[in-house]
């Protein structure tokens, strides 16, 4: 039995890893780097939620119950993706937000993983996976963009105006 799960585990993770390469090959987005390039710019956590699609443990991100001004954007590109403005507390332990910071921050893709039809959300610029969409929001627009921590990075107020 355990000799099965080894197998299966090895072809697992080794067609993760074939449909990651094939991801980026096909990729029309507009920053695209091999996965050796990935793994030498992200700290593993966050090459594992971004590259790999993986979810960080809930109520352990760092940007959780964070209530300053600014603006989140990708830990990968630093594409600009949300508000401060938009964040509220979901209850869900990760950050929520309402909207995000354009109509070109974001694109989406279906997921059927884990025997759920989901809407995954993805980076437009880089590809990298940002978390899920869900329909029970707040208004105005009734949208839940539930998204890893290690996917963003902050960035405050005072440093956008400086710019």
């Amino acid at each position: 039995m355990k000799i099965f799960k080894l197998l299966f585990l090895s072809l697992f993770f080794f067609s993760c890893s074939q449909a990651q390469e094939k991801k980026v090959e096909e990729s029309k987005f507009e920053v695209v780097k091999t996965d050796k390039e990935w793994k030498q710019e992200l700290d593993p956590e966050s090459y594992k939620v971004l590259c790999g699609g993986e979810t960080e443990r809930a109520f352990t991100g760092k940007y959780l119950y964070n209530k300053a001004e600014g603006v989140y954007a990708c830990a990968a590109c630093k594409n600009q993706l949300f508000s401060s403005t938009t964040k509220f507390q979901s209850g869900s332990g990760w950050p929520s937000f309402f909207d995000q910071i354009n109509d070109k921050a974001i694109t989406e893709k279906v997921d059927n993983s884990y025997g759920m039809k989901r809407t995954e959300i993805l980076c437009a610029k880089c590809g990298g996976h940002l978390g899920h969409i869900f329909e029970d929001g707040p208004a105005p627009t009734g949208l839940r963009y539930c998204v890893n921590s290690v996917s963003m990075t902050f960035l405050p107020k005072d440093s956008l105006q400086n710019k």
